[in-house]
């Protein structure tokens, strides 16, 4: 269910990095249904164009490996050219390891999470600075999680790179503050996204029935939910909020 197209984003233009499923897709669809123009990146990018021809003009397509400035760099150049300007950005895009023992997680596995998870966010980040100081502020959105909040086992590398996107958001909003940009982060819980599985392990009805039980509200996040968060921290009416972590979590880090 959509927020009901009330443009609270009328005027405004946004990048939402891993947007070719899952939460950015959400993200960016409900961004577009509420007046923004989109900028849908993703590392696949049959996946970005099939977003931007379901979301329409007010959208366009780039491809996207956030762990590379030169990729940021051109995806930056290519929006600014698409739309004069940048007032949101959603640093959405994010993997993860099977859930498994910290004894089983390779080297590979641990510099692919961190390259994407924690240097992706960084890096988007300090790129984004100075066109936001230009235009007078900002806003930038980084996906948290409930796992640097109330960390379980079996995925204690995915777990360290939530812990300190955390860290880095707060810091970034304390830095950022004079110059009009905002800072926040959104934790959700395990939500049915294409990473469900991994997360899980095995997405069994045991598992996921296991895993819900511990939500007091009784169910996984959808995708809209975790929208409809990045809608409110995106708008005018969160004008006052930076450096807060909002969980959107059925209660789970209660």
């Amino acid at each position: 269910m959509k927020t009901g197209g009330t443009m609270r984003l009328k005027g405004k233009a946004a990048i939402v990095t891993g947007a070719g499923s899952g939460l950015g897709k959400c993200i960016a669809e409900t961004y577009a249904d509420e007046g923004a123009q989109v900028a849908v990146l993703d590392l696949d990018d049959e996946k970005a164009r099939a977003v931007v021809k379901a979301i329409g003009k007010r959208a366009i397509p780039i491809r996207c490996d956030v762990s590379k400035r030169a990729d940021i760099e051109a995806a930056l150049r290519r929006t600014h050219e698409a739309f004069g300007r940048l007032d949101i950005l959603v640093n959405n895009a994010g993997t993860t390891h099977r859930n498994k023992s910290m004894l089983d997680i390779d080297e590979g596995e641990f510099d692919r999470v961190f390259a994407v998870n924690v240097k992706g966010v960084f890096l988007f980040s300090q790129a984004v600075v100075p066109r936001m100081r230009e235009s007078g502020g900002g806003v930038i959105i980084n996906i948290g999680s409930t796992a640097a909040i109330r960390p379980r086992p079996g995925l204690t590398a995915y777990n360290a790179t939530k812990g300190a996107v955390h860290l880095l958001s707060k810091t970034m909003a304390v830095e950022l503050a004079s110059d009009k940009i905002r800072v926040c982060t959104i934790a959700p819980v395990a939500a049915e996204t294409p990473l469900l599985s991994t997360f899980l392990g095995e997405d069994t009805p045991e598992r996921r029935h296991a895993f819900v039980s511990t939500i007091p509200l009784g169910r996984l996040a959808q995708p809209q939910d975790i929208a409809n968060a990045a809608l409110f921290l995106a708008s005018e009416e969160a004008e006052f909020i930076t450096g807060s972590i909002m969980e959107v979590d059925g209660g789970r880090c209660v």
